[in-house]
This record gives structure tokens, sequence and C-alpha cells, in this order.
């Protein structure tokens, strides 16, 4: 199962929400995909070429035994790989797993991008972290369009997480566990700064409430049509989230 998403919009705690169930494994950012394979010599691409594999087939091999052997060590059943990038190669993804399950979630677009600029502030200045993030945002959503999945709002995570997951685990076809809420009785690994979200906020061990959302005025051009495209503008059902 691959939850493909923007940074910054929440998918750390769906990681260890999702991990603290009995059949499900899911990992820090594993950043697979930046994992290649090269042909050093001619006779090897000769050879890979008779067996009727081409480099982007022999990346997918690697990349499924390592996911492969990442799982077998957990000792579940399924596999819930997050890594924020993935998004732009969800058709590789497709490709390389015809069976994946694919999660999508989303979080308000300026939200998204004042999260990561406040990561960074002198380093991630607000023009660019719109700019960066509108990006991820773009292509989840060409990604939302073309491939069958189930959305999580993270605004409704954070408000109601029992609901949040009841419905996620309908949509994967497993039963919903009480564990899932209380991650924070779980191992889920050391929260690094690299591999997904380090802050104080996951490490409490519990779903925080989230802060309003912003102000329709407050939201820039750019992620406007965004905004509206994800029910967070023009919309009387948007909720308040972090």
């Amino acid at each position: 199962m691959f939850v493909l998403s923007p940074p910054r919009s929440g998918s750390t705690l769906l990681r260890v929400l999702l991990n603290s169930h009995s059949r499900l494994h899911s990992p820090h950012e594993t950043h697979f995909r930046r994992i290649t394979v090269r042909f050093t010599t001619e006779p090897a691409a000769q050879a890979m070429e008779a067996a009727g594999h081409n480099l982007a087939d022999v990346e997918h091999l690697l990349w499924d035994r390592l996911l492969h052997r990442e799982l077998a060590l957990s000792g579940k059943e399924f596999l819930v790989e997050k890594t924020p990038s993935n998004v732009f190669v969800w058709e590789r993804l497709a490709t390389c797993w015809p069976d994946a399950r694919f999660v999508f979630l989303i979080r308000h677009p300026y939200a998204i991008a004042r999260s990561w600029h406040e990561g960074s502030p002198a380093e991630r200045p607000m023009e660019e972290a719109v700019r960066h993030t509108h990006e991820y945002m773009r292509i989840l959503e060409e990604a939302r369009q073309h491939l069958p999945g189930h959305t999580v709002r993270y605004e409704e995570l954070t408000a109601d997480p029992e609901a949040a997951t009841h419905a996620l685990c309908a949509h994967l076809g497993i039963p919903w566990e009480p564990a899932m809420t209380e991650y924070g009785r779980h191992d889920h690994g050391d929260f690094t700064k690299g591999i997904g979200d380090w802050t104080d906020k996951i490490k409490s061990g519990s779903v925080q409430p989230g802060r309003p959302l912003p102000r329709p005025d407050e939201v820039p051009e750019a992620l406007r049509p965004m905004a509206r495209a994800w029910g967070y503008l023009d919309s009387p059902s948007a909720t308040g989230g972090n």
C-alpha cells in the first residue's frame, strides 16, 4: 500500500496510526525510488535485454525486494510506504505493483505551504514554499484522477482519528483496531529528520488537535485553484485543522 501526499500533510501521523494495526507495517520513509540501477558494461545491458528486462524493470525488482524484506522483518501481513516524493513516480508504482492499494492524503494547500516554510524559515521563504509544495499537490491530484484509492483529509484525521481510520480500514478490507488511535503505546522507530516528521508534536504519542484553517483571504493566488479543487474554498463543509 502507498500513501501519496505532499510534505507537511500529516503523513507521519497517518503512518504511526496505521503501523499501530496488528496487520499493517508502515516504516519510516524508505526513499526507495532514489535507489537506482545502472548497467556498467555493454554485456550486462545485452544480458538484461536478452532476459527481457530494461533498466526500469531491474530497478523495480530491486525496489520490490527491498520492501519485501522490510515487510518480512516486521512479521506483519501488509506494508504501507509513505515517502512524499513517491507522488512523482505514481505511474511507476502502479506499473511495478499493479495490485497495490493507494491512499491519498490531502490537507489545506496553504497550511501545507506554511508548515513547510515554518520548518526552516530562513532556507524556505514563503514564496518558495508555495511553489515547492504546489508541485507536489499538482502531481498528487493527477494521481488521484488516474488511480483508484481512498482519500484521507488531514483535518478530519486530527479531528476524529477513530472515524478516519475506521473508513480507511473499511476501504482496505481489514478490521479496525482500537490500538490505531493509541500510537504512543507502540514502537515506531526513531522520529528522525529526513525520513519523516521529527517534531515534538508527533513525539507526544497522541493525536493533537489542529489549528483553525487559514482564512480565504490568506490563501495565495497560486494555491487558490488547488484549495478550491480540494474543497477548502467556497465549500461550507471545510473543517478546522492544524
